[in-house]
């Protein structure tokens, strides 16, 4: 399992167990979450006396843990949440509690200390290891509509009212500093309790670090998602019966790794056990609504995302049910049919709410259909698992299933960033476009052109042949450094709000806003996720953090543009390969080169070789030799190394065997010369000043020159481009570009996520 949820009390021992237990899931591998509303507030005493520390303390103390035990025991940073009622007397210090140390980061920043999330800036100041998110009441949201006053209550005695203020006051510090640093989040606590499946056996209380696993305290979800683009036909139709045997496979490999796991306490192991709740998912929406010609932010898109959803949770309960069938239900079923059931039948009623316009009658039908059966097998045998789905963040899990975008969300942008180790930044086009564009009926010249217009200008907008009305199917989450076009806040909400009614536990995913959106934007955007019925929402504002996760668009201060540079990748020599020898002499010391050739012919490597030297000539020979064979692997021309090394003079030097160069005025002055004589077309010796003549000194022709080994920094399909970027994080495995993904950030060039499953 890589999610938890785990619990804490207002005791001393209880919170130092807490600090144990995280300490553990963090050495594992795995995030957590916890609700620290259980902690009495600072402003409440202690039974010996004088005034407790409040939760705000304590985080400095779980962050300091999750600060030096890296995940798995790698560099990978530690993943946890932390919870606060938004009745708690301590929520407002929660709340601005990441901007207060946001701030001390830019001002260590301005002072010349490096940006990113590892560098010295943000690990010297508090609360960089966890998403803060506020829970809400209905009532609390209600209150916030209608003006009215909230009041903060003592922990130790819920009665006493400690505060009172204005309930749109609260929402104002939310938005706020949401706004100047992404968080706190927000979590629906009237909603998600409304949709528990186990309600009897107490509430939900939290969630894991990206919110999409919410259950009861001290419990744990074993998480797996499908790329839903591999059941696209080639037509565009959407392969149902086998997305419905995906799920039924996996729901079951999910179901016998729960007895099979190890978990961190005795508490976790036995509600794993008696409520064996799942967490299966998908990635690739996004692509697939793209390859379909679907726009993101339509109608069309969100009702197809609501039968996938709902095909993928229907089914995965009644496979559930199947199991309970054979091998009985969960431990803690019997006294939580009634919540399930009701829960159940939510999902079922909400099935038949996808309108009927805009889908295709197949997908339809078995998004209602799964939901019968579902039902009808639970009521009959019960359910193996209290949960069965998610929607995680896949940070990791779609990268090692080659998915171009991640969960729900959309594709970040048609053109992606990664950032590279020595330097510079990788440019790739999204390979989900020609899909989208053929199956929008663009010819093969048509597509090329739209593709090569993408490369150039970092946007599909202005591109030739492209029709208007086709633009909304390659919005992305950013707009593009020379386009004005985005997928609007307000459309990843309703992408939410469709899926939302059809999982089991949340949605992990960002609202992306845009630089220029205000704190008024994002209190109507949690106004709106209350609305919509969404369990969670967190915002991400670009340029909220010095250290950004993406920068998409010209320096407007120093009016500089990007930085375009080169950087070849190395291109191997083939195992077996041909290889051509010859014996020189210069002033008497004989010697031997031999050049491994690639299969086109071109050189690839050499050795070198000195008869009757001693060991230093020798290794200093064979190390230069090495040199020069990673020059040639890397790209590096071969007549920029003949202008280098041709003529230099030193010992031994004199006169050659070979007659084509009859004087050499040092070894490396003749191994170059010969190699252009063996390589190089007649036209480059001669401007290189090394020209090949018979004994009666006119022009000898050259042999065809071998083509140049090709100098590549792309992958086969893609077109790239290293462009170097002044601000952006970088994955601590391999110093590439991460971007937000859900409530973490996702390295796109090996995968490793902030902790993102």
């Amino acid at each position: 399992s890589a999610c938890f949820i785990n619990s804490v009390e207002d005791t001393m021992e209880s919170i130092l167990t807490l600090a144990k237990t995280e300490g553990m899931l963090f050495k594992y591998g795995s995030g957590t979450g916890t609700n620290l509303s259980t902690i009495r507030s600072s402003t409440e005493s202690l039974a010996g006396g004088g005034t407790a520390s409040g939760p705000v303390s304590f985080m400095k103390g779980f962050d300091a843990f999750a600060g030096v035990i890296k995940s798995g025991g790698t560099t990978r940073r530690a993943a946890k949440m932390v919870i606060l009622n938004a009745d708690h007397p301590d929520v407002e210090d929660f709340i601005t509690c990441k901007v207060s140390e946001e701030k001390k980061a830019w001002t260590l920043i301005e002072g010349g200390y490096e940006s990113s999330f590892t560098g010295e800036a943000y690990a010297s100041v508090f609360f960089q290891n966890s998403n803060n998110s506020v829970r809400v009441t209905d009532e609390f949201m209600r209150t916030v509509e209608e003006d009215r006053d909230w009041h903060l209550r003592a922990v130790t005695d819920p009665n006493r009212t400690l505060k009172t203020m204005k309930a749109r006051e609260l929402m104002r510090l939310m938005a706020d500093s949401a706004w100047q640093c992404g968080d706190p989040g927000i979590q629906y606590d009237t909603t998600i309790n409304d949709w528990h499946t186990s309600s009897n056996s107490g509430r939900i209380n939290a969630s894991n670090p990206c919110s999409e696993y919410m259950f009861l305290d001290d419990t744990s979800c074993n998480l797996a998602s499908i790329n839903v683009t591999r059941f696209l036909n080639e037509d565009g139709s959407f392969d149902v019966d086998a997305y419905r045997h995906a799920i039924q496979i996996t729901i079951t490999a999910q179901e016998i790794l729960v007895s099979n796991a190890s978990y961190p306490t005795e508490k976790i192991t036995r509600n794993s056990e008696d409520y064996r709740p799942l967490g299966l998912g998908y990635a690739n929406l996004g692509a697939l609504l793209m390859a379909r010609g679907v726009p993101y932010d339509s109608a069309q898109g969100r009702d197809l995302a609501a039968c996938l959803t709902s095909i993928l949770t229907g089914e995965a309960y009644a496979q559930s049910a199947r199991i309970a069938r054979e091998i009985g239900p969960f431990n803690g079923y019997a006294v939580n049919r009634k919540p399930m059931l009701r829960v159940i039948g939510k999902h079922r009623e909400a099935a038949y709410n996808i309108p009927s316009e805009t889908v295709e009658p197949e997908l339809l039908t078995a998004a209602r259909h799964a939901w019968d059966e579902a039902h009808e097998l639970g009521a009959r045998h019960g359910y193996r698992n209290a949960q069965a789905t998610v929607i995680a963040p896949t940070g990791t899990i779609s990268f090692m299933l080659d998915c171009d975008t991640t969960g729900v969300e959309p594709d970040i942008a048609l053109v992606k960033y990664k950032k590279l180790v020595g330097g510079g930044m990788l440019k790739m086009v999204n390979q989900t476009v020609p899909l989208a564009l053929h199956r929008l009926g663009y010819g093969d010249s048509a597509v090329a052109d739209i593709v090569a217009h993408i490369d150039t200008h970092d946007t599909i907008e202005g591109a030739p042949q492209l029709r208007d009305d086709d633009l909304a199917v390659f919005d992305c989450a950013f707009t593009p450094q020379n386009g004005k076009r985005s997928i609007d806040w307000q459309g990843h909400l309703r992408m939410m709000g469709a899926v939302q009614p059809f999982v089991s536990g949340a949605i992990s995913k960002t609202i992306n806003m845009p630089n220029g959106s205000t704190v008024e934007d994002i209190e109507q955007a949690y106004i709106d996720g209350w609305k919509l019925g969404l369990k969670a929402v967190a915002i991400y504002r670009d340029g909220s953090k010095r250290s950004q996760p993406l920068a998409t668009s010209i320096d407007k201060t120093t009016g500089q543009r990007t930085q375009i540079v080169e950087r070849p990748l190395r291109k191997r020599l083939p195992a077996e390969r041909t290889a051509l020898t010859h014996k020189f002499e210069v002033g008497g010391h004989e010697g031997y080169i031999t050049v491994g050739l690639y299969e086109d012919g071109a050189p690839g490597e050499i050795f070198l070789r000195m008869a009757k030297e001693g060991s230093t000539v020798s290794g200093l020979m064979d190390s230069f030799a090495t040199a020069v064979s990673l020059a040639l692997q890397y790209g590096v021309p071969l007549p920029a190394l003949v202008d280098k090394f041709s003529h230099t003079r030193f010992d031994p030097q004199g006169f050659t065997r070979n007659p084509e160069i009859p004087i050499a005025k040092s070894v490396m002055d003749y191994i170059f010369r010969w190699l252009a004589s063996r390589f190089l077309p007649s036209d480059e010796q001669d401007r290189l000043g090394i020209i090949r003549r018979d004994e009666n000194g006119n022009a000898v022709e050259a042999p065809q020159p071998a083509t140049p080994a090709p100098v590549s920094v792309q992958p086969a399909a893609a077109t790239t481009t290293f462009i170097n970027q002044e601000d952006a994080p970088t994955c601590s495995e391999c110093g590439s570009l991460m971007v937000r993904n859900g409530a973490c950030y996702k390295c796109f060039n090996c995968g490793a996520t902030s902790g993102c499953s």
